[in-house]
């Protein structure tokens, strides 16, 4: 089953918290993971972006929902506990509580209309077909970030495809220099060569001090690159006595290439179009910075315990 979401933690919460005691918010996760008996690895699952696991960073947001609706509170930092109103909520055996039934508390309203933040990711959700309530804030945002960056992806690699090659051989050369390759942009044009062939073939140094050198073959192909390519290149390594090159194609490459530069000495790494992109992403060439959001999160080492 997958990660319960933020609205259906919400009722086993306030049950949880229904017994009037103090609980800190992880005691709170571990009992709910229980109830919900959730597998090892629905408790370890983490947020895309690899830090609190999702079903903690889900409890939080309904904790989040709770306290805005004043159905929860927090004594000191860290801990719920449940108020008065959440008792009577309680009391009157409700069988579930979504996002309408926390509308009915005008503190709830006015509070998720304040938070800018929430407002944001919530559309996002929307946008991103996640649902209203089936992701939190965070994995919203990652979600929507995610099919951006695909997009992106889509409209370089058709860029690529339909650039001229002396572009190519251009773009080769300066994602190699952003990646920390070649030295220089100059010394890195003079090692890449076009080979007449839709690619380009060269060598370029490893680091700045140049204290090895790394072949490249580039080939901006449509069709899928196989075996005797790669194997080709690799006899080209030998020839010059070389232990390490970089394949670089716009496709893709065959299955039995892949497995073929897994069994040879020399070290060849196989870049196919949708790891261009990647890097070209990374690295910043051919894109450029739209927005940019920080996300902040409360510093607990900053603060003394309660």
């Amino acid at each position: 089953m997958p990660v319960p979401t933020t609205a259906t933690i919400w009722l086993p919460l306030l049950k949880l918290a229904g017994d009037r005691q103090r609980r800190h918010i992880r005691e709170a996760t571990a009992s709910l993971a229980d109830r919900f008996q959730l597998t090892k690895e629905e408790r370890t699952e983490r947020v895309p972006s690899g830090g609190r696991t999702k079903f903690h960073n889900r409890v939080l947001w309904a904790a989040w929902g709770l306290k805005a609706a004043q159905l929860l509170e927090s004594p000191k930092r860290g801990y719920l506990q449940i108020t008065e109103r959440g008792h009577t909520v309680l009391s009157s055996d409700p069988k579930e509580i979504d996002r309408k039934f926390l509308e009915q508390f005008p503190e709830f309203r006015d509070r998720f209309r304040r938070n800018r933040p929430v407002r944001a990711a919530e559309q996002a959700a929307d946008k991103t077909d996640v649902g209203d309530s089936s992701a939190t804030p965070e994995e919203a945002i990652e979600s929507a970030y995610r099919e951006k960056r695909e997009s992106l992806a889509t409209d370089l690699i058709q860029s690529v495809c339909e650039a001229s090659p002396e572009f190519f051989e251009r773009l080769v050369v300066d994602l190699l220099v952003r990646m920390g390759y070649g030295g220089s942009h100059e010394e890195a044009g003079k090692a890449i060569g076009r080979s007449g062939d839709e690619g380009i073939d060269g060598r370029i140094k490893e680091d700045r001090l140049g204290l090895d050198v790394i072949y490249i073959q580039a080939k901006r192909w449509k069709h899928s690159v196989g075996r005797p390519d790669v194997q080709q290149f690799a006899g080209a390594l030998q020839g010059q006595k070389a232990k390490k090159g970089v394949f670089i194609t716009t496709s893709q490459f065959s299955a039995e290439a892949r497995k073929y530069v897994q069994d040879i000495d020399a070290k060849i790494v196989l870049m196919d179009g949708s790891e261009l992109v990647e890097f070209m992403m990374d690295h910043d060439v051919g894109v450029t910075t739209e927005a940019t959001y920080v996300l902040k999160k409360l510093n607990s080492d900053y603060f003394p315990d309660p």
